[in-house]
């Protein structure tokens, strides 16, 4: 047996859990019809088959219909929910995998005008800035109503072979309950004790036991400081967790600590990229200590170093290691072999959370197959007959390319213009809070490197270049430049920059600045930060009705913090109609697509932020010299198989581009293009 702490059995209960690694509740936002259907079981499969010990599924799963899912959850208050948990369960048990579900009410944290229409409710009058309903004051028969709808939802999910339940207390309408922020209730669930507080939360876990029995299994994730002035304070949530012990009702503790309530709230509880990795596990060690339950926790454990630590230490029993497995599903199985240093890391970009608060499904930013499971591998098989494969371009859409091809036993070749690779994601490294995205390029180097991928640094090819090779496949993965032609006179606008030049510190910010940003997406606010913090007076444009939509909530809160306190300002609904150079100063011509309505203002200095233009003309030097004349057989890419158009068989490779060298998207598509088409060849 391994000596490893991570590979240490843990008896939970009656539940033999055959290592110390978990991934917590969360929701991916894949059910159907609130239904975890084959997509929703495929995903944890694939999981459990690699090792993970506990799948805790459905982050909150709704057992009332006055509790309707901010995004796609499952809804625990229906019948017909109770096959597919079965599904879902078999699926992981096959695997030797335990299964659990968290359930919630969600009370305030979510919004009248879905599902039934039906008013939320709340222990507090006031809505919660996040998702912005006025809440109902919870009343007497809601209270009972949804107690006994805890108690069928919980009776649904043993019926489903679940191995046991978590019940959500943080953030949601049991912690409303119990904080005394969010209570203004008055008698036996008022706010005037703790033990009032704490009624409602403890009634439901009373009901619960009584209808699923003993041996169901039963946890709280719970809120155990909320670290709010006012709130519950590091020793109140000692003295609960110390009450839920005494209960002896409960049979682990998964310990959280903060408040969910804003972006910027849930941000400190589950911190992004350049926030401090596990902030909350000293904190989680404590009430183990305390209360001897058996203790999960998770918050930014994204590697397993940190994972292991936790478990000799004693700070935990289970290791929540969530967004990791997100990004690579075979951590535990790669451990076993002995091959950490294969481990897809997680950069703590949090593509997967930021696109489900967007009414989106989960993604990882750089392992397209998570969610895509169905369609998608995880692990790369070998080809029937292999082949000499170009790739043009180091940039991550190249990268992944190179990886698959290689994996996939063809000879590979990599030509890249610049003398390292990495492509725009080097520009984003730049800011030291996004360093960790350069790991998204370390882990390609590293895995085409063990294969034996021939890179070609500081060689810009030609199409003589590539056809002298005689390759069979070429991919052209060369990016694209800062786009700076304004849509509104289909021209390149004169005298402006483009956050190219100030990220990479070509041009220094002036004092007075416009940026302009028509693509809502990094580079305007790590440009922006740049040059605020050299003191400049900024300001953000926009045409849009809101700023940097494709940064999403919680991206944005490291921006804000940076920004907030500086000389910064927004403006949207206004869109950058041209410049002119009036001395030395920059004469903005500025409308909008409301009105008719123009004005002008000066600036020192322009910025512009509208996206890229494919740098293409490889691809169309090669186009008419391939197989194929570059054309992609979309039926094929979408269902995962194989590409075999042929317009001219006179000649001999087939010819692709991908990435952001077909237009201007995000690193998850680069990826995600490289992936689906390569997998195949």
């Amino acid at each position: 047996m391994s000596k490893d702490p991570l590979l240490q059995p843990f008896l939970l209960k009656n539940l033999t859990l055959r290592n110390r690694i978990m991934t917590t509740s969360h929701e991916p936002a894949y059910p159907e019809d609130g239904m975890p259907k084959e997509r929703y079981r495929a995903y944890h499969e694939e999981r459990a088959k690699a090792g993970v010990a506990l799948a805790m599924t459905a982050g909150s799963a709704a057992v009332s219909k006055d509790s309707p899912p901010v995004f796609n959850n499952v809804l625990a208050y229906k019948d017909e929910v109770v096959p597919w948990i079965q599904n879902l369960t078999d699926g992981c048990h096959e695997h030797g995998c335990a299964v659990m579900i968290q359930l919630t009410h969600l009370g305030r944290r979510t919004n009248w005008n879905k599902h039934d229409w039906l008013p939320v409710v709340s222990s507090s009058k006031h809505r919660e800035p996040a998702h912005k309903a006025f809440p109902k004051l919870i009343e007497d028969w809601d209270i009972a109503r949804i107690i006994n709808d805890f108690a069928d939802a919980a009776e649904r999910m043993k019926s489903g072979g679940m191995d046991g339940i978590e019940l959500q207390v943080y953030g949601h309408l049991l912690d409303q309950f119990w904080s005394p922020l969010t209570n203004d209730l008055i008698g036996p669930y008022g706010n005037d004790t703790l033990e009032n507080r704490m009624k409602f939360p403890l009634d439901v876990l009373d009901a619960v036991r009584k209808r699923v029995g003993d041996e169901f299994i039963i946890g709280f994730r719970y809120t155990a400081d909320e670290a709010q002035k006012g709130g519950i304070t590091a020793k109140d949530g000692l003295e609960i967790s110390k009450r839920l012990s005494e209960t002896g009702q409960l049979d682990f503790l998964n310990v959280i600590r903060g408040r969910i309530h804003t972006d910027a709230d849930l941000t400190n509880v589950i911190p992004v990229q350049g926030m401090p990795s596990a902030p909350h596990l000293d904190f989680a060690g404590e009430v183990k200590k305390l209360t001897g339950m058996p203790t999960f926790h998770a918050s930014r454990i994204p590697d397993v170093a940190t994972a292991r630590h936790a478990i000799e230490n004693n700070l935990l029993d289970m290791v929540g290691m969530t967004r990791a497995h997100m990004a690579d599903p075979h951590i535990v199985k790669k451990i076993i072999e002995g091959r950490e240093d294969d481990i897809r890391p997680c950069v703590g970009a949090t593509y997967c959370l930021d696109r489900i608060y967007q009414a989106g499904d989960a993604l990882c930013i750089h392992n397209p197959a998570t969610g895509r499971e169905l369609t998608m591998p995880h692990e790369i098989t070998l080809a029937k007959k292999f082949k000499k494969v170009i790739i043009v371009g180091a940039g991550p859409a190249g990268l992944e390319a190179a990886r698959v091809a290689v994996e996939r036993g063809h000879e590979v070749i990599v030509f890249e213009a610049q003398s390292n690779p990495g492509g725009q994601i080097r520009l984003t490294a730049q800011n030291p809070r996004r360093r960790e995205m350069m790991s998204i390029i370390d882990w390609r180097m590293a895995q085409c490197a063990a294969r034996n991928v021939e890179f070609r640094f500081n060689n810009w090819a030609e199409a003589e270049d590539i056809i002298s090779l005689n390759p069979d496949i070429v991919i052209i993965a060369t990016g694209g430049l800062p786009n700076l032609e304004l849509f509104e006179n289909r021209k390149e606008i004169k005298h402006v920059i483009s956050t190219w030049d100030i990220i990479s510190g070509d041009i220094k910010p002036l004092k007075n600045i416009l940026i302009y940003d028509e693509s809502g997406d990094h580079p305007a606010l790590q440009a922006a930060e740049i040059a605020a913090n050299t003191g400049a007076k900024v300001e953000i444009m926009t045409p849009d009705r809101t700023f940097s939509p494709e940064i999403m909530a919680m991206n944005l809160t490291p921006y804000m913090r940076v920004l907030q306190n500086k000389d910064v300002t927004f403006t949207v609904t206004h869109r950058l109609l041209d410049v002119e150079l009036k001395g030395n100063e920059l004469n903005a011509k500025i409308g909008t697509d409301y009105s008719e309505f123009v004005k002008e203002a000066t600036y020192d200095q322009i910025i512009v932020n509208y996206g890229t233009m494919p740098l293409a003309d490889l691809y169309f030097d090669l186009k008419s010299k391939s197989i194929n004349n570059g054309a992609v057989d979309y039926d094929a890419l979408i269902d995962g198989v194989k590409q075999n158009i042929i317009n001219n068989t006179d000649n001999k490779f087939k010819l692709f581009r991908i990435g952001d060298a077909v237009s201007s998207r995000n690193t998850h598509a680069a990826i995600y293009d490289a992936l689906r088409l390569v997998k195949d060849l």
